[in-house]
């Protein structure tokens, strides 16, 4: 059976090969180039479900339910819900083309199971875009709580444990986190525009924002088979800003033999496009509730997370559900120059286990990509 699902290696490649045509001459405008203390004041990012709202989820859960199909092979057909396309349809334009966040708010997490609450967030995403695997070993959901492991470890990820997490983007074109249960204290979510943080840096250093528009190495911390692979933190067409960044990636990926050290100049650049991140009135700060779910552009905002502590008991330990998205492809088809990047995130994505597996995408990604032109 068909899979209602891209394979990690097919969504990275279609999130990472933006299109790029020119450098920008000035500061970026458009509905993503907020600061946070303007959108704190606007409501258009958040929607709050109805009741009428929670029973269609309900029957749609109940309907996909009795498909008895396991979770990867249920469509859209398997979770009707034709009375919410309207909202779906907001949602996703927010998060797409417009400011990069939309919170919804809502869910009866307390009355559903864990895997009931899975399902119905799995299908929200089936009715958003095309959701994707999480990694090679196809996990399809994440599950952001601290497993007791260290941020130390060369193997393990931030979302993995109680530490904060700096300002970083997914790979893929969204990425969605539904709260089931909240820390004792801590944890709070914390989202900036890319776009702004950009404009900012321009403005201060004109350089630096230059300069991210060419290589960098990115640490993948043993995801996939290798150790780095070399990645353009900024891409430019049509007045759009693109943007993958990851400033503690950047710094770590110099520790692996082969991979070129941080110049003095990329490190200052790091540490100051961090710096204006994390500047008070340039991100929001959100406090999750049980039954939220957060969508954000992983083009447009960059995503961070203050350090928590826990409840002690297993049942009450902060737990969020991860999902990444990837759009239709409305971007024009990109130059010579990005299908080479692609055939080089090609290689490194494979990582030497999966080459036909990313051969493969790498076929299917190309025939999705519009006609030059068009």
């Amino acid at each position: 059976m068909p899979r209602a699902y891209n394979s990690v290696t097919l969504q990275t490649l279609h999130y990472l090969i933006r299109p790029h045509t020119e450098l920008p001459t000035g500061p970026v405008s458009g509905p993503a180039a907020w600061r946070g203390d303007e959108l704190a004041v606007r409501e258009d990012w958040l929607d709050q479900l109805n009741d009428d709202d929670v029973a269609e989820l309900e029957a749609a859960l109940a309907f996909a339910k009795g498909t008895r199909k396991p979770l990867a092979e249920l469509s859209l057909r398997d979770f009707p819900l034709p009375g919410l396309q309207t909202k779906l349809r907001h949602w996703r334009r927010a998060v797409h083309e417009g400011s990069g966040v939309q919170v919804v708010r809502g869910l009866p997490v307390d009355r559903w199971s864990q895997a009931d609450a899975e399902l119905v967030f799995w299908a929200l995403g089936q009715h958003l875009g095309t959701p994707g695997a999480q990694n090679q070993r196809e996990e399809l959901l994440g599950h952001v709580k601290d497993q007791g492991v260290s941020y130390d470890a060369p193997d393990v990820r931030g979302y993995q444990t109680s530490a904060a997490l700096n300002y970083h983007c997914d790979a893929a074109d969204a990425v969605g986190l539904l709260c089931l249960k909240t820390a004792k204290c801590g944890g709070q979510s914390r989202f900036v525009s890319s776009v702004s943080v950009w404009n900012r840096l321009w403005e201060e250093h004109p350089g630096y924002a230059l300069r991210l528009f060419e290589t960098f190495h990115f640490d993948t911390r043993g995801d996939g088979g290798l150790d780095f692979f070399p990645i353009e933190p900024c891409r430019y067409s049509n007045g759009k800003l693109r943007t993958f960044y990851h400033g503690d990636y950047f710094r770590t990926a110099e520790q692996h033999p082969g991979a070129p050290p941080l110049s003095l100049k990329d490190r200052e650049l790091l540490d100051a496009y961090d710096a204006i991140a994390n500047e008070p009135g340039m991100y929001l700060e959100y406090d999750f509730a049980p039954g939220d779910i957060q969508l954000l552009s992983n083009h447009t905002v960059l995503h961070a997370r203050t350090d928590y502590e826990d409840h002690p008991e297993a049942d009450n330990k902060r737990h969020l559900l991860r999902l990444w998205l990837s759009f239709d492809d409305d971007r024009p088809r990109p130059h010579r120059s990005q299908l080479t990047q692609g055939a080089r995130l090609l290689g490194a994505l494979a990582g030497g286990r999966a080459r036909k597996q990313a051969k493969r995408s790498w076929s299917q990604l190309k025939a999705k990509l519009p006609q030059r032109g068009r």
